[in-house]
């Protein structure tokens, strides 16, 4: 009885005051769910296709309701109603949609055109760019054994744009299929932002009534802290994105640049994605300031420097802080990942979804931990009694 239970005590000590066999269980666990799972897939058919058919909704409504609910709370307590609120930010937001169709839409059509028209031309200048600074017998011979032409590589980026662009609209199914999906969106967004705004404090309680008595304290402290962290990247990252767009605009209308509006675009969507997407946000402008002159590519790095600077010194720590606790390489390495995995949904998702796994797996930690710590207390509280019975055992055998 005594071995069973030392060796019943060892194992506790082992799996529960390790972290690392404590990681190494839940991976296993993780690891079995996903097998099972995959192999009655069929019986989840439905779920796939309902998540398919409302993530795209979801996840735009999301993004809209952590920017928009701060400004509801705050005038909520200046004793205006949520409703009257909520109303007039859609009557805002309407008007600007309205100003940004008739008023920038057709300069970025304009724009796109003009850049996929132009492409293999500035891959061909930038090749004759490469060749004046190394020397024209070297870059052929360098094209030669790896086969990398840059004149070819645009019109073969010109020729798969054209080509997508005429299968989009030959493949009847896949475009009907995307436009369902776009406009069912379109459609449901503003319902569902309604409610959530208006009744959106009340969905935590709501789903805590489906959740046992005893686990329901730490089942809302584990919701809130994933709220917070979803919340504050979401919405930080969205306004450092536009304000690297509008800064950037700027700088690219001082300097000259062709197509500022178009790039800046860009920019500010890539720059969603953390330390990746300023990265390549700079490629087209590179290119495009290659070609137009060295003193553009030098006037480009300036502004540049300058917006990455304003960015990373005032911006974000203002508006982002430290709220993610994250390293960067963490980061990169969970973008690539995620791409590789998901496409670019998983670009977008990698960071925020690694915030709420991070939020979970901490609390398992400290879960496991608690149980460890609460068996060691009572072990220590029951082993007294036992040693005093082993002396008095002891002393009649010595003597």
């Amino acid at each position: 009885m005594g071995s069973a239970r030392i060796w019943s005590e060892r194992f506790r000590k082992f799996f529960l005051g390790n972290r690392f066999v404590i990681f190494l269980l839940i991976l296993l666990l993780i690891g079995l769910n996903i097998m099972v799972l995959g192999k009655i897939s069929f019986v989840f058919k439905p779920v796939t296709v309902l998540l398919k058919t409302v993530l795209l909704p979801i996840l735009l409504t999301g993004a809209i309701y952590y920017l928009l609910n701060p400004l509801v709370d705050w005038l909520e307590r200046k004793r205006i109603p949520r409703v009257y609120t909520i109303i007039a930010l859609y009557l805002l937001i309407i008007g600007i949609i309205a100003i940004v169709v008739i008023s920038v839409v057709p300069i970025v059509q304009k724009q796109i055109t003009d850049l996929i028209d132009n492409f293999p031309k500035y891959s061909y200048e930038v090749q004759l760019q490469f060749e004046n600074i190394i020397g024209s017998n070297f870059f052929h011979q360098v094209q030669e054994s790896t086969g990398f032409n840059p004149t070819k590589l645009g019109e073969t980026i010109s020729e798969q744009a054209a080509s997508l662009l005429n299968n989009a609209w030959s493949g009847i199914g896949g475009f009907l299929g995307a436009l369902k999906n776009i406009v069912l969106a379109i459609v449901t967004v503003p319902f569902i932002l309604f409610y959530l705004l208006k009744d959106g404090k009340k969905l935590p309680g709501f789903i805590l009534r489906y959740i046992p008595v005893r686990l329901r304290k730490t089942t809302g402290r584990v919701m809130s802290e994933m709220n917070g962290q979803i919340s504050s990247y979401i919405r930080g990252q969205i306004i450092v994105s536009f304000c690297i767009g509008v800064l950037l605009y700027i700088g690219f209308l001082i300097i000259g640049m062709d197509y500022s509006l178009i790039l800046a675009i860009i920019a500010a969507c890539t720059s969603i994605v953390p330390y990746l997407g300023p990265a390549i946000a700079i490629t087209p402008a590179l290119i495009i300031a290659i070609v137009t002159s060295p003193f553009m590519l030098l006037k480009l790095i300036v502004v540049w420097t300058v917006v990455q600077f304003v960015e990373g010194k005032f911006i974000s720590p203002q508006i982002m802080g430290k709220s993610l606790r994250v390293h960067p390489i963490t980061i990169i390495f969970v973008i690539l990942t995620a791409g590789n995995l998901f496409g670019i949904a998983g670009i977008i998702l990698a960071v925020p979804g690694y915030a709420v796994l991070k939020v979970i797996v901490s609390h398992l930690f400290k879960w496991f931990e608690l149980r460890s710590h609460l068996y060691d207390e009572e072990k220590a509280e029951g082993a007294e009694p036992e040693v005093e019975v082993t002396v008095k055992v002891s002393e009649p055998e010595q003597r």
